[in-house]
């Protein structure tokens, strides 16, 4: 009787085993912006395709740059535009979905607006105060992201952040602000300190931060949508040409179904249907 017993324990452990392996996993590396929709995306996902394992981690735009390119994941994950230097002929860059970048400062600050020209002048340290903006007779606490960041890189492009020494372009926002590694982090900071200001995807705005309108328009979804507000960058799915399994393909072929874009438009950002 014992042998029997120990034979479909064995036989059950084998069983088990075999069904893990044969799950084929997918990886998606990337932008810490993107993450929270992939994951969302990923749960979805493998809910209906239980032979599929998808896993995210979002180390930052330029790590997924590199992980599509050298093949370490199967998908890389940009929340900006890829510069001309990360270009290559054979890296697909697909638009899964489009957000707004949400200047944000601490619920107790008085402001409801800055000019695109403030905040620059703010980011650029030329601003410090901030009486010189229409608030309190207070220094402002500037905080930003990591250089790694594809939500600091769109940032710095848009409200032209970047300035050239030798030849080359460099971030011109001050050595003084604070830096914050991800979306979260920052949100935090910012919930904390009643005279901080900082940016983060429009997407993971909560109450625990208000987003200021930018030039008299509030950042909302429907002014991303109609290119009133300007603060606004594409979520990409980056791969190698000919490179994805057919299960890789099938999962991006589902992100841009209606489907999948719902998702998107529920989660606070802006779909590409």
């Amino acid at each position: 009787m014992k042998k029997t017993v120990i034979g479909a324990v064995a036989l059950m452990s084998a069983l088990a085993v075999t069904s893990v392996s044969a799950k084929e996993t997918i990886s998606a590396v990337g932008s810490s912006s993107v993450t929270p929709l992939m994951e969302v995306f990923s749960e979805t996902y493998m809910k209906k395709n239980s032979n599929v394992f998808i896993e995210v981690q979002g180390p930052g735009s330029s790590a997924g740059v590199k992980a599509a390119k050298n093949g370490s994941a199967d998908l890389g994950m940009s929340s900006r535009n890829l510069k001309d230097s990360e270009k290559e002929a054979t890296l697909v860059e697909e638009v899964v979905a489009r957000d707004g970048i949400a200047v944000v400062v601490n619920p107790k600050n008085k402001l409801s607006e800055l000019t695109a020209a403030q905040v620059t002048a703010i980011y650029k340290g030329e601003i410090t105060n901030w009486k010189d903006v229409g608030g309190a007779d207070k220094p402002i606490v500037a905080i930003t992201r990591d250089t790694a960041s594809g939500t600091r890189g769109a940032f710095e492009d848009i409200m032209k952040l970047k300035k050239k020494i030798s030849g080359k372009k460099v971030s011109a926002i001050s050595q003084r602000a604070q830096v914050a590694n991800g979306n979260g982090a920052l949100k935090t900071m910012v919930a904390s300190n009643p005279y901080a200001i900082g940016y983060i995807s429009l997407g993971t705005v909560d109450s625990s931060v208000q987003a200021l309108a930018v030039d008299g328009t509030p950042a909302t979804v429907d002014n991303v949508k109609n290119g009133t507000y300007k603060v606004a960058r594409p979520f990409l799915v980056l791969y190698k040409e000919g490179k994805p399994t057919a299960e890789t393909q099938k999962f991006l072929d589902w992100m841009l179904t209606d489907e999948a874009q719902s998702i998107v438009e529920k989660k606070g950002y802006i779909s590409v249907n």
